[in-house]
């Protein structure tokens, strides 16, 4: 009762907003920031072990890492894993790591899509969400452990798989499940996951950068750098708790359960403080009255609506994974000679550039969105972004197998490469997944969300698997 009269007046409000715009108001923008925080969480994982290379080669034994002067290992790590002369299965597996890493990511991520795309409407939301998100923070708390605790270089190559095998699994579930949820909401709401997964790439990159400027002790970089990553996903979760307590989201979660039709039924359930039955709903707790009003949509026929971005944006990422970061990690600096720009080349030029301009353009779609979800312009856009592969390929990477010459020596030409291949990754990509839903009926949103989601995991998976075969050729 206490609570009733303390809100009454907010609540008049609402309901006069909501019979007037038939749908309530996302107050704060909260939602929006609701949204954003998940889609930080859902990369920040993969980004935090992508831009790591520089730890986990170290402790793999390789002799330029191990001798950075900003990156001195630890006694224990120096003792177990980094000897002054690396043993040829050391150094084999230091120059198979971003493959391999890339590899192992890739192909759970996409097989965990593709089942989450078939089972997400018998596996409640809250356990897909909630339980990736326990299952990522325990894989980091883990890893942060076993900072501390020798091993030797075959034994933690192995690990280190294991580990990104199971975060790309659990965040394969999670990115579907999450795109599915975005789009019940309008197509903009779809704009600031994407946005917040650019994010996660530029808070790893920075993090990595302001772990090489401290000087400190590789070993206790690395810790402090995982234990940060728990922090952002304990936070997420909290977010993800407090999203069905917000009317604006419980408005359209209704919507989807009850359909079009009864929406000034669920208006007036909405203004009596009756909605947090859907929010117990969206938490495995069913509602004695409240049935879909109609079946299950055929997810073939959904695919035929979505086909052109589904595929569009799996074509996005081919191009993106198969580059970034297995080739474009071994790029030298022409210019750095014994300098620290070397040392910060890579995660300045390489990972950093990357993810600020990835996430400019995946912030872009939130002020525009053109082509439009039916214009030809998209896939051809799409296609386009061949170029960049023949571009970088010709830069300066090292070691090189004598196929290509060095054409695009400069840092200049890399950077600048770096930084349209970053922004037409973000801005297409997010283009392709917020016109997806919205080619569907507002039923068949979720499950054409999460079939985006699904061709997104499968562009990723085949560009790891041309990762191989563009490090070849160079």
């Amino acid at each position: 009762a206490s609570e009733g009269k303390s809100s009454q007046p907010g609540k008049t409000k609402t309901v006069v907003t909501m019979t007037t715009s038939h749908q309530p108001q996302d107050r704060y923008k909260a939602v929006w920031l609701i949204f954003f925080m998940l889609g930080l969480g859902t990369l920040l994982p993969w980004n935090f072990f992508m831009t790591a290379t520089l730890y986990f080669k170290s402790r793999l034994g390789q002799p330029q890492n191990a001798s950075l002067g900003t990156a001195n290992l630890s006694r224990d790590i120096q003792a177990s894993a980094t000897p002054m002369v690396p043993s040829p299965d050391q150094s084999y597996l230091s120059a198979i790591f971003n493959n391999v890493m890339t590899l192992c990511a890739m192909l759970p991520l996409l097989i965990f899509a593709c089942l989450n795309s078939f089972l997400h409407q018998r596996i409640p939301q809250s356990i897909r969400i909630l339980g990736s998100l326990v299952a990522i923070l325990l894989v980091f708390l883990i890893t942060a452990i076993l900072v501390r605790v020798p091993l030797d270089a075959l034994p933690f190559f192995v690990i280190t798989m294991i580990k990104i095998m199971l975060i790309n699994s659990f965040g394969a579930i999670l990115q579907g499940s999450l795109f599915g949820l975005a789009g019940l909401l309008p197509a903009h709401y779809t704009a600031p996951i994407m946005s917040g997964q650019g994010l996660a790439g530029i808070f790893a990159a920075v993090a990595m950068i302001c772990a090489i400027a401290s000087g400190s002790e590789l070993s206790e970089s690395a810790f402090g750098y995982f234990i940060t990553a728990c922090g952002v996903i304990i936070l997420t979760i909290i977010c993800y708790l407090g999203l069905p307590r917000l009317e604006f989201y419980r408005y359209y979660q209704q919507l989807k359960l009850e359909g079009p039709g009864e929406q000034e039924t669920k208006l007036d359930l909405i203004s009596k403080g009756e909605a947090s039955r859907a929010g117990k709903e969206e938490f495995g707790v069913s509602a004695p009255n409240s049935q879909p009003t109609t079946n299950s949509p055929s997810i073939r026929a959904i695919l035929k609506n979505i086909l052109v971005p589904a595929l569009s944006v799996c074509f996005v990422f081919t191009i993106t994974i198969g580059v970034f970061p297995a080739v474009t990690a071994d790029a030298k600096s022409s210019i750095a000679g014994s300098g620290a720009w070397g040392h910060y080349f890579i995660p300045v030029s390489c990972f950093l550039t990357f993810n600020v301009f990835d996430w400019l353009g995946r912030s872009l779609t939130t002020i525009t969105m053109w082509p439009g979800k039916d214009s030809r312009w998209l896939p051809i856009l799409v296609v386009a972004r061949l170029v960049f592969v023949p571009l970088l390929l010709l830069c300066n990477i090292h070691p090189r197998k004598g196929h290509l010459a060095v054409i695009f020596k400069h840092d200049a030409w890399y950077i600048t490469f770096m930084a349209a291949f970053a922004f037409s990754n973000g801005y297409l990509a997010s283009l392709c997944m917020c016109f997806g839903p919205k080619k569907v009926k507002p039923a068949e949103a979720e499950t054409a969300g999460a079939i985006m989601a699904f061709f997104l995991s499968l562009g990723l998976a085949l560009g790891a698997v041309f990762s191989f075969l563009f490090r070849a050729i160079v």
